[in-house]
């Protein structure tokens, strides 16, 4: 099933983090690509069971749902899908590591 959502940062600090790469940056290209997926389907990503979520998305974000986008280069994108009302849905970027930290912060 196919839902449009908009796409939102986290924090004003991860959408500084994402302003301050460099516009050639592969990351930051990814970045993009996944922006645009996202705002065409929310679903666009792998959903990650509820018993891998890490423990601080649940404290920090009270998350109930987790997805991974897949970067250029290994490196991986988090996000959560929320309702924005009725209608719309809401993607909100987590964050995005490379995949030596995505294992480290999923214990792989």
């Amino acid at each position: 099933m196919i839902k449009p959502s908009k796409v939102v940062f986290i924090s004003d600090e991860l959408e500084e983090d994402f302003n301050s790469l460099k516009d050639i940056d592969p990351i930051k290209r990814g970045i993009i690509r996944a922006i645009k997926d996202l705002q065409e389907n929310a679903f666009s990503g792998t959903q990650i069971p509820k018993r891998l979520f890490p423990k601080q998305y649940i404290q920090k974000y009270g998350i109930n749902n987790l997805w991974k986008y897949d970067l250029p280069n290994g490196w991986r994108l988090l996000y959560t899908v929320t309702p924005e009302n009725e209608v719309e849905l809401i993607s909100a970027i987590l964050e995005w590591f490379d995949h030596k930290d995505y294992e480290r912060k999923f214990k792989y």
